[in-house]
């Protein structure tokens, strides 16, 4: 989400602990179900060969949340009184943990064995940073331990982030009318990613092999494919008629673009000063990353359960999408 549109907007309500079911606390909006606790869940992403998704709650003091999809209970995992560190050589630039002021945006999660899984999340508040974490999903509900961070260069504001191969990420920095990619690898540090310069870049995955990157274009409403490591740069778009958030792979190897609309500033204006969101909408397309042809899958207007949509996550038959603005609820959308 621009960091222009969320200054101005309240956050209201705060979650704490552990949430009821959510069939217990939250009504469904016709055919919208929704899941009730995380407060923000500005992203999502699915843990491997486990009931578990991963939500971000974009507030101040935000947590990281672990939602049970047999029963859609909802738990606080980070920051907790029992959060565990164990720093990893890897990161020797970072020395320790601050668990204030945590302010958790985008997540990646690189896929490990044994059910021990690697987690990256985009920090604001007390530093600007990459956070890394162990995540341990054994039975029961995943556990994180901290293992180091990679800061921020100076004047720059990470906003999604992606796993890439040999140990390395890349993050986002979301500007306009011109932003750009950074990618850190062991050793290295921060280095620029050539021809990344764009319009808004926001959400961000990379293919498993690591050679392109997929970038939402939020200034441009598009799609961005950009290739990794090849001389000359090869950039192609597709436009989706949305501001793009957050993107993340499905399971049939589509990737899910998933943003917000309005139909001119001052509707947005209303939206967030009066509650009158007449003209906004929350939306989903799926896009095939190879020939870059997209097709919108979720419209959903925004209301007073639901202002922004910035993540779509397929789960199952549904697509989960996250939002902001004090949202406590992710929507469900069966597809």
């Amino acid at each position: 989400m621009s960091m222009r549109v969320l200054l101005s907007v309240s956050a209201v309500g705060l979650f704490l602990g552990v949430a009821a079911p959510a069939a217990a606390l939250c009504h469904p909006d016709g055919d919208v179900e929704f899941i009730c606790g995380p407060v923000s869940p500005e992203d999502l992403v699915l843990v491997p060969d486990s009931p578990w998704v991963i939500a971000a709650g974009m507030e101040d003091d935000g947590y990281l949340y672990a939602i049970d999809r047999r029963d859609l209970s909802v738990v606080s995992l980070f920051p907790s009184a029992s959060y565990r560190a164990k720093p990893d050589p890897l990161y020797s630039g970072c020395s320790r943990m601050v668990t204030g002021g945590f302010r958790p945006h985008g997540l990646s999660l690189r896929a490990g064995a044994g059910g021990r899984h690697t987690l990256y999340v985009v920090r604001h508040g007390a530093r600007e940073a990459i956070e890394v974490f162990e995540l341990n999903a054994r039975p029961g509900v995943p556990a994180l331990t901290w293992q180091g961070c990679a800061e921020a260069p100076d004047g720059v504001t990470f906003n999604s982030v992606t796993a890439l191969p040999e140990q390395g990420f890349a993050a986002t920095h979301f500007n306009r009318p011109e932003g750009e990619l950074w990618e850190w690898a062991p050793g290295d540090g921060w280095t620029e990613v050539p021809g990344s310069t764009w319009n808004g870049p926001n959400g961000l995955v990379s293919s498993p092999d690591g050679a392109w990157f997929y970038i939402g274009g939020w200034g441009t409403n598009s799609l961005v494919r950009l290739s990794r490591g090849r001389t000359p740069v090869e950039v192609d778009t597709v436009e989706v008629g949305f501001h793009i958030d957050n993107v993340r792979w499905a399971p049939d190897g589509s990737l899910l673009a998933a943003g917000h609309h309005w139909d001119d500033d001052a509707a947005l204006g209303r939206c967030l000063q009066q509650g009158d969101c007449d003209g906004v909408t929350s939306r989903v397309a799926r896009v095939d990353p190879e020939t870059l042809s997209a097709e919108e899958i979720v419209r959903y207007p925004s209301n007073d359960y639901f202002l922004f949509g910035t993540v779509g996550l397929q789960v199952g038959d549904e697509v989960w999408v996250g939002s902001i603005a004090g949202s406590n609820r992710i929507a469900r959308f069966r597809r």
